[in-house]
C-alpha cells in the first residue's frame, strides 16, 4: 500500500514532473484513486459548474485499444490508468441542481438561485464558442489539481495531447456532450522524468502592461 507522502504544496509543485515510463506491475489501492480523483474534482469552476468528467480506464484491454489511438505511446498502457479528462459542452444543465443544492444548504438565497441560473442560461444560450471555452478552461483547472494530488500521494503523472481525438471518441463512446480535453497517464514510474530547464521570472512576467 503507497504510503502518502508528507510535503508541503511547494514541494508538490516542484517535484512534479512528467512521466513517460511506467511500472506495469504497480497498482493503486481503489480508495487512494479515488481520493485523488475527489481532490481533483475540488478545483475552481466558472458559477461552480464543475465542467470536468474523469473517464477512467483500468482495463489492460481497453489501454490496449488506446496504444494506436495515443500514436502507439507506450505510457498509456503501462501507467496503471489512463484518464481521459473531459469538458462538458452542456455545463449550463448542471445550474439548476447546483443552485437547488445551494439553496437547500442555506449557500444562497432564493434571489441570488433565480439570478445565477439565469445568467448562467444566457451565457450559453446560441453561444457554442463560450460552451467550448468554458469546458476547456475549467477542465483544465481539474486535470492540474490532479496531477498534484497525485504527486501528493506519491504517484506520477503524465499529460497527453497527443492523441486521435475522433478515434477516441468513437472508441469509448463518449458522448457529445463531452469534449476531450486531455489524457493523463497516472502510475508508478519506472525510469524518472529528465529534468526541464525553465524561463526565469524576466522572461515570464510583464508588470501592469506591455
Amino acid at each position: 500500500m503507497n504510503t502518502e507522502l508528507k510535503i508541503t504544496a511547494e514541494q508538490v509543485m516542484e517535484a512534479r514532473h512528467s512521466v513517460r515510463k511506467y511500472d506495469p506491475n504497480e497498482k493503486i489501492p481503489q480508495g487512494e484513486l479515488n481520493e485523488i480523483l475527489r481532490l481533483a474534482a475540488s478545483a475552481p469552476s466558472s458559477w461552480n459548474l464543475q465542467h470536468w468528467r474523469f473517464l477512467v480506464v483500468t482495463d489492460p484491454a481497453i489501454k490496449e485499444k488506446l496504444l494506436p489511438i495515443a500514436y502507439n505511446q507506450q505510457q498509456v498502457v503501462d501507467a496503471y490508468a489512463t484518464i481521459i479528462i473531459l469538458g462538458d459542452l452542456e455545463a449550463y444543465k448542471s445550474a439548476r441542481p447546483v443552485y437547488d443544492e445551494a439553496l437547500a444548504k442555506g449557500y444562497v438565497t432564493e434571489q441570488v438561485r433565480e439570478t445565477m441560473i439565469a445568467q448562467i442560461e444566457g451565457a450559453y444560450n446560441n453561444n457554442p464558442e463560450i460552451a467550448r471555452d468554458e469546458a476547456i478552461r475549467n477542465s483544465s483547472y481539474a486535470a492540474m489539481q490532479l496531477m498534484l494530488a497525485a504527486k501528493a500521494k506519491g504517484y506520477d503523472t503524465c499529460p497527453m495531447g497527443g492523441y486521435n481525438r475522433d478515434a477516441l471518441i468513437k472508441e469509448l463512446n463518449i458522448p457529445s456532450r463531452y469534449l476531450p480535453t486531455l489524457m493523463l497517464t497516472l502510475g508508478k514510474a519506472s525510469v524518472q522524468a529528465y529534468s526541464t530547464s525553465r524561463f526565469g521570472l524576466d522572461e515570464l512576467v510583464i508588470q501592469n502592461s506591455f
